[in-house]
């Protein structure tokens, strides 16, 4: 990356330019380093360092991280901005956090949107399910765990033109699941695009309350992943997803459960130690 300091280059030091150096060329490890670690790494004192920050227009040294995590914004600048925020890792603290993030979703998400939802996918002729990154195993366990109950389930490729081709399978009657939390991906724009041709209904997990109107699916469930310079957790998607799939199964109802058991007796008759 490259820092955006408000100093002119001829106002700075060789220390300063030392320091700039490092955190240009290694701002993972900067990030994660405290002060006294940076000082010893480059050959300097802590005082210089503290200088360098205040030089920066930054209170103090985790003023300066702020501003570097900020201007990063990358996977390391979340994990160092959620550490900061909690000094020493500690799992109960952060299981607490959890518990927070699905207190938030559970506040926050509509819940006349989260049944239709379920109704959707139980009464789709198919479901399509799109995710990318991060979001990939979601949309591998939503797959899986709606298969169970007998439905038809279709994974998309992550991009690409082999997303179209399983893309433009999809018709009306049908429902094209997506994931779309910080922001909407160009496969998700094209997946909103083609419905208006296609007629399929599109469900989208967003993290966003806020959302343009080209942007939205037909049906938006929200999940809270924690603030955006913050490491963004799976917890809340996890644990709505999970609903959704029970919220199905008990609209199926009997549907469902022969389909269970339908799968159960056959994994007796070839797996039977399984």
């Amino acid at each position: 990356m490259e820092l955006n300091l408000d100093i002119a280059p001829g106002e700075l030091t060789r220390a300063d330019q030392k320091i700039l150096d490092y955190i240009n060329t290694n701002t993972d490890a900067f990030l994660f380093c405290s002060i006294g670690q940076l000082a010893r790494q480059l050959q300097l004192s802590d005082a210089t360092v503290s200088r360098f920050a205040r030089h920066a227009g930054c209170t103090d040294f985790k003023a300066l991280k702020g501003m570097v995590m900020e201007q990063a914004a990358g996977p390391a600048a979340k994990m160092a901005g959620t550490l900061a925020g909690q000094g020493e890792f500690s799992l109960v603290d952060w299981l607490e956090q959890q518990l927070l993030y699905l207190q938030k979703t559970a506040r926050q998400l509509n819940r006349a949107e989260f049944e239709q939802a379920a109704q959707a996918l139980t009464q789709a002729g198919r479901i399509f399910l799109h995710g990318k990154n991060a979001s990939a195993p979601l949309a591998q366990m939503l797959a899986f765990r709606l298969r169970r109950l007998g439905l038809q389930v279709s994974l998309l490729p992550s991009g690409g033109s082999e997303m179209l081709e399983g893309l433009v399978q999809a018709r009306e009657g049908d429902v094209v699941v997506m994931f779309s939390f910080a922001k909407l991906s160009r496969e998700g724009r094209i997946i909103l695009d083609r419905s208006k041709e296609a007629g399929y209904r599109t469900l989208a997990f967003v993290s966003r309350t806020c959302i343009p109107a080209e942007e939205r699916a037909d049906i938006s469930l929200f999940a809270y992943r924690g603030q955006e310079q913050e490491y963004h957790s799976m917890a809340a998607p996890t644990a709505l997803l999970d609903a959704l799939v029970v919220a199905v199964s008990q609209q199926l109802g009997s549907r469902g459960n022969e389909a269970l058991e339908n799968l159960h007796q056959i994994k007796k008759k070839y797996f039977p130690q399984g």
